[in-house]
């Protein structure tokens, strides 16, 4: 703004020829200087400069909003961007409906708690009918680990939906849409983003998923340095496809136990290894996720999925338009659903700690928790 032309500017024409004449030509040139030496400039007096300077200023600064302005242009955004609802009211009410558009929303948790049955439920809820609360749409999912069950997400439908599944060939139709691609490596997935990029703008895509993420990159570097240049690379074009393409992003993550050496990047401090011995509690408490901070600063919504003295909670530990909550969810035959729709608010370090008590689904393979 500060290089836009004083003539473009609706400058009282006698004005805009005297700048012009003195070589003055855009908004910086103009406020470089005090009222005084314009007047000198341009031999005018003071109150036609004080007008032309005050014009010029409102033309090249942005306007000023009020707080509630603000509010009102977040929440008119919100409602154009659009959002997947999850079936889960509790959670769609403090994520103003559900997992949003345009935005990567990560799920992170230990083995076996849920993510991925979290996963086929919005796999399932993306190409429902419209009429049904779905998106309609075709959903590309990233099966890292081979996990993605077909039989699985129609007796999830068939059991959450009935009138749609058991509609002649609506099961067949709605598990057609849903396009699965297996990367082995991290290699073959960054070969096949350009494929998922083109399968975005050909097909009605309306939700990608990649479980997980954290399997992909799990043996190619060390934590650190190399790890976290790959991570930066893909998850800027994973963010990118997100918002040209206006569609939700799901990713899960894998946890891992917290190193000694870690011990500044995070509020707590762990144990060492003789202190925990086999109490496997004091080792649970110090679970992080497993791509590390940086990861955590790039995604918009993080979800934990965590349990705590066998209670399974899902848990808003990052969003930008919800304070933290936790909700106790069970997994059936229908899937992921909440048993208390009102969210209980979390404090302090509890927000960004990730618990498995009594969780007995999950494997120890060294530090990281890998099975889901």
């Amino acid at each position: 703004m500060a290089n836009k032309l004083i003539s473009e500017m609706g400058l009282p024409k006698s004005i805009a020829n005297i700048f012009a004449a003195r070589n003055i030509n855009t908004a910086m040139d103009a406020l470089s200087v005090t009222e005084f030496e314009l007047m000198e400039l341009l031999d005018v007096g003071l109150a036609e400069v004080i007008s032309a300077v005050m014009h010029i200023s409102e033309m090249v600064c942005p306007p000023w909003e009020t707080a509630l302005s603000l509010l009102h242009q977040r929440v008119q955004n919100e409602h154009l961007a659009g959002h997947l609802p999850t079936g889960l009211d509790g959670l769609d009410r403090a994520l103003c409906g559900g997992i949003p558009f345009g935005a990567v929303t990560e799920l992170v948790g230990p083995a076996g708690i849920g993510k991925t049955q979290f996963c086929l439920k919005l796999a399932l809820l993306a190409s429902l009918p419209k009429s049904y609360g779905g998106l309609d749409g075709h959903v590309i999912y990233i099966d890292v680990e081979s996990k993605f069950s077909s039989r699985r997400i129609i007796e999830i439908g068939a059991k959450s939906f009935p009138d749609v599944f058991y509609r002649e060939g609506m099961a067949q139709q709605m598990a057609g849409r849903i396009v699965v691609l297996q990367p082995a490596s991290l290699a073959e997935f960054t070969d096949s983003l350009q494929q998922i990029k083109t399968l975005l703008l050909q097909r009605k895509v309306k939700l990608l998923i990649i479980d997980s993420m954290a399997a992909l990159v799990s043996g190619e570097s060390e934590p650190g340095g190399p790890r976290q240049r790959l991570l930066g690379w893909h998850i800027s074009f994973i963010k990118s496809m997100a918002e040209l393409s206006r569609i939700p992003v799901v990713v899960t993550n894998q946890v891992r136990a917290q190193v000694h050496d870690e011990v500044g990047q995070f509020f707590f401090q762990m144990p060492s290894r003789s202190e925990i011995g086999d109490d496997q509690s004091r080792l649970e408490s110090h679970l992080v996720a497993a791509l590390g901070i940086h990861w955590a600063h790039a995604v918009s919504i993080r979800l934990v999925l965590e349990a705590v003295s066998g209670q399974r909670f899902m848990k808003i530990a990052k969003s930008p338009i919800s304070p933290p909550l936790k909700f106790p969810f069970a997994i059936s035959s229908s899937g992921v659903s909440l048993l208390d729709d009102v969210g209980e608010e979390v404090y302090g370090p509890k927000i960004h700690g990730i618990h498995s008590q009594g969780h007995n689904d999950i494997i120890n393979f060294g530090n990281t928790y890998s099975k889901n």
